[in-house]
């Protein structure tokens, strides 16, 4: 039997091979974007918020004058010993040498009718010349439901006339701001410290004085034991 003849598939030499079809555009693997079309394409970052500029701080409040009869009155007849009258946040005071404090008090007590002394009591400030000390008084009219401060300065060292004698409330406030200032006040009846124990060394509302400190001194001999502070 004759063996039947294939076709060969290698084309004879010198043809060129047929084409191959075009594939299916389909099948094809989608194609990554050029670095440039992504950096075209990449949206833009936001640009960081700007932030508000915080309105100035108001002014805060000041002292304004303050001045009635009695004032005038007294500018009159103790001209420049009233150092200062004036008006804060609607609290009436006057600063007065300390000379012509007495004079004062006893005005205020006599003529305007402040017949209670609400408090007495001192600043200090370690940093200011000449007079590092204030005391204030606080008076106080049952008539006329007004309260007015009268202040006066002193250094150092320096005392002022006890008020005992005008307001009998002065006594134990006196006491007191002497125990936690070490001012004194002349013609007091019995000025000694009435919160601290009489041997204490220092007086603790000075500003020089730690907020800790103690009289380690005084914790071992009254007591016996070392000062844990």
């Amino acid at each position: 039997m004759a063996e039947e003849h294939k076709p060969d598939a290698t084309p004879p030499a010198g043809t060129q091979p047929a084409e191959k079809p075009a594939a299916d555009v389909k099948s094809l693997p989608p194609t990554l974007p050029s670095s440039s079309t992504t950096a075209e394409t990449k949206p833009a970052v936001p640009a960081a918020p700007v932030k508000p500029v915080a309105p100035a701080k108001p002014a805060g409040p000041v002292p304004v004058p303050w001045d009635n009869e009695f004032i005038h009155g007294l500018k009159t007849v103790y001209e420049s010993g009233i150092r200062e009258t004036s008006t804060y946040l609607g609290q009436n005071y006057m600063v007065v040498d300390a000379s012509i404090l007495t004079e004062i008090l006893q005005d205020y007590r006599d003529d305007e009718g402040f017949d209670y002394l609400v408090d007495l009591t001192a600043v200090h400030y370690p940093k200011r010349e000449k007079a590092e000390f204030e005391i204030v008084y606080i008076l106080y009219s049952f008539v006329k439901n007004e309260r007015v401060r009268v202040k006066t300065q002193i250094a150092d060292g320096e005392s002022v006339p006890s008020a005992t004698a005008i307001w009998p409330t002065a006594n134990w406030l006196e006491r007191e701001v002497f125990d936690m200032f070490g001012i004194r006040f002349e013609g007091h009846p019995d000025l000694k410290r009435i919160l601290l124990p009489d041997g204490w060394k220092g007086h603790p509302l000075r500003k020089e004085y730690g907020i800790l400190q103690q009289d380690k001194e005084w914790v071992q001999i009254n007591l016996g034991i070392e000062s844990g502070q």
